[in-house]
């Protein structure tokens, strides 16, 4: 049997491929290549990225179980001069009706290039972009995703980001 994260995992990997030229109807850009420099960590990268997948469909999924699922705990977030540490539950279905996401519809990736690789942790320098329904851009936003592995599963574990 399929788990619902699972499920809501491949239903993300298969919308950003079929959307692959538009990032306003997926996850956007996938990951790139990884760089001769950072080659002996591939599979770690790839496990990383693959955390930022789920994370992203499990967003603009508002599954708040599946999106707390992709991080590694604590999880720290750096944001709007604020340093929030944030465990299991923290995330509630209101934040989605309020603030900064009041007008948000979806999210999309597009930028996602490694900075630094080892065997337990990557670095990648985003940036994303915020959808309204129509399809209108709420902003576009740089950020740096720390994600780790602890006891063997892979996590996002801090972030650090321009958006509110």
């Amino acid at each position: 049997m399929v788990s619902r994260r699972d499920a809501i995992i491949a239903a993300g990997v298969a919308g950003a491929a079929a959307a692959a030229g538009s990032p306003a109807l997926g996850q956007g850009v996938a990951a790139p290549p990884v760089t001769p420099a950072h080659a002996r960590f591939a599979a770690e990268i790839a496990a990383a990225q693959g955390r930022l997948d789920a994370f992203m469909t499990a967003f603009n999924a508002r599954d708040l179980k599946a999106f707390e699922d992709t991080f590694n705990f604590p999880h720290v977030r750096f944001a709007s001069s604020t340093v929030t540490i944030i465990n299991p539950g923290y995330h509630k279905p209101e934040m989605f009706e309020r603030g900064a996401l009041a007008d948000w519809d979806h999210s999309a990736w597009e930028r996602r290039n490694v900075i630094h690789a080892g065997a337990d942790k990557v670095h990648i320098d985003t940036r994303f972009t915020r959808f309204r329904k129509d399809g209108s851009v709420i902003g576009g936003f740089d950020s740096i995703y720390i994600v780790t592995r602890l006891g063997g599963r892979w996590g996002i574990q801090g972030r650090s980001s321009f958006a509110p």
